[in-house]
Formats: C-alpha cells, structure tokens, sequence
C-alpha cells in the first residue's frame, strides 16, 4: 500500500503535545533538544507547562507546531517500514513536510517559522483583520460574496479551500463580517469567525511575505526524497530552486488543500498518515476523496495501529 504523509498547521497546537513521544523515543527527545538550541530558548518548557494562551501567540505556535510534528516524524521513521510516495502540510505544515523529506534542515526551518510568525503579526495590527470559516456553501459562491464585499480600501479573499463544505476567508474585519452574514444569507450551514490575530493567506500579509523571502533566500534548500505538495498551486514540487518561492507566495496566498490531497492520491497513496498534533487533516480527508483512509500518529500508542497497516 502507498502512503501519504502529512503534517498540521495552526490551530493543532495543545500544551504537552509531543511530550509523551519524547518520553518514550529518543529521537523524539533529539528533536525537542535541537529545537531549544536552535531558538535559543526553551520552547520545550513553552509546549511543557504553557500556558494556553501563550502557546497559541503565532511565534510560539509555529515553531512548537513544528517541533512536535518533527520529533514525531523522526520517532516513527525508522520503526515502520511505510512506502511514502509524497508529502504535504497544511500552511505552517508545508515546513513540517519539507523537513521530514530532507528538503530543509530542521534547525533553518524552526528559526524560520518563528521569525514567519512576528512577520505575519505584524503585517496587521491586531483587530484590523479576521478570518472566518464559512460552511455548507460552494467555494464559487464564496469567492463571488468575497468580491462584492471588497472595496478599494477594505478586502476579503478565499485563504483556505480545505474540503467541501469548509472554506477560510480572510481580510480587513469589516469585509470579512460582510461576506460572512452575506454567505449565511445565501444559504451557508454557518460562519464562524476564527480565533486568529492576523489575516492570514491574505494579500494583507504580503509585508510578511517580502521579509520573509529575504530569510528564506539564505536557506541550502536541497532535493526532497519525496515530492512534497505546495499550498500555493496545489502541485507536487521535488525541484529544490522552487522551494523558496512557493514558501513566499504561501504567506499571502490561499492553502488549495483540496488540490494537495489529491494530487497526492494521484501519485497512488491510499492511506495518509497524519504526523503532529491533532486530527484536523484527517478529518477533512474523506470529505475531499471518500476513498482514502486516514491514520494519525501523535501518541506511542498509535505505533501499534500503523504496524499493523503497514
């Protein structure tokens, strides 16, 4: 059987994730070890002890995200024999991905995620942007509601196409509240708004993306072992010189999860493997393709389901 292997972003984050796969595995431990080191401060007491609140704050997320999702990766690799045929993360994941595939060095990618953070919170004072999740509504739709709620100097765009029936918008506050109550006027199930401080995978957040460009253009990107879905275009990727670019353009563009899962499926993997904290992604997959299976592993107690699949 042909696997998939994926990784979460934002939002997975919880306190002590990770922590029991340190407990358990040594290189889950190497993992969290090389992280502190790297950051120049404990993010392993942060995931630890929390608190919450301090945890969700974007560059302390982004790079605790990562470090689960990594030493998780590092503690099931070489204990499950699994044909891995590609690779993807959601958002923050796509680094998550690039790092388990050997295109980038975990140390480069947790520096960099937590300076993409203060970028992304910077991009936008807090409370000038939201994000909301609108469901039961065609992404058409949306995208038409979003147009008719931008003005030149107010905006709201599709950030997330993540399966059907759950799409993200993102924008200024007052024309993401607008599209929202014109979605559910249209008929939407709901629209949620996010718990976010920024307006993420907006145009909003193109200052981010610039500085951003200018950390990554200083990064040995090197050839996956896989190719690796981009969030951007929703194609595989194995070129190296590439890497770079669709990590800038991701800050300010939608996540075309949808695409990413199935041009995965289309390299023939049937079962994706969600790596990191959460279920998110695995609960999205069957309402992208009813036929794929889904499996999770966060926990040492997950290593016995996924040997006796593999």
């Amino acid at each position: 059987m042909k696997y998939a292997l994926v990784f979460p972003g934002q939002g997975s984050q919880y306190v002590g994730m990770g922590l029991e796969l340190a407990k358990e595995y040594g290189e889950a431990r190497a993992v969290f070890a090389e992280a502190d080191d790297a950051l120049g401060r404990s993010i392993t007491d942060l995931i630890k002890e929390g608190p919450q609140e301090e945890l969700t704050l974007t560059w302390n997320t982004q790079p605790a995200i990562l470090t689960a999702s990594i030493a998780a990766y590092r503690a099931l690799s070489p204990r499950v024999d699994l044909d891995v045929v590609g690779m993807a993360g959601h958002s923050l994941g796509e680094y998550s991905a690039l790092v388990a595939a050997g295109a980038m060095e975990f140390a480069d990618a947790v520096r960099t995620v937590e300076k993409r953070g203060r970028f992304m919170q910077e991009a936008v004072p807090v409370g000038e942007g939201a994000m909301y999740a609108i469901l039961g509504l065609e992404i058409g739709k949306i995208s038409e509601l979003c147009n008719e709620a931008s003005t030149q100097s107010s905006l709201v765009q599709i950030a997330n196409d993540n399966c059907a029936g759950q799409t993200v918008i993102s924008g200024h506050a007052d024309a993401a509240a607008r599209a929202a109550e014109a979605a559910k006027a249209a008929g939407a199930k709901r629209a949620v708004k996010l718990e976010v401080s920024a307006p993420f995978h907006s145009s909003l957040m193109a200052p981010a993306a610039q500085k951003l460009s200018e950390v990554l253009a200083g990064i040995n990107f090197k050839t996956p072992t896989v190719p690796v879905a981009a969030n951007v275009d929703g194609l595989m990727n194995s070129d190296p010189g590439k890497i770079s670019g669709l990590l800038t353009d991701q800050v300010s563009g939608g996540v075309k999860w949808q695409d990413c899962v199935r041009a995965l499926a289309g390299l023939g993997a049937m079962t994706f493997v969600e790596i990191g904290p959460g279920k998110v992604l695995s609960g999205m997959l069957r309402r992208i393709e009813r036929d794929l299976i889904a499996a999770n592993f966060e926990k040492p107690e997950d290593l016995v389901k996924l040997t006796e699949g593999a």
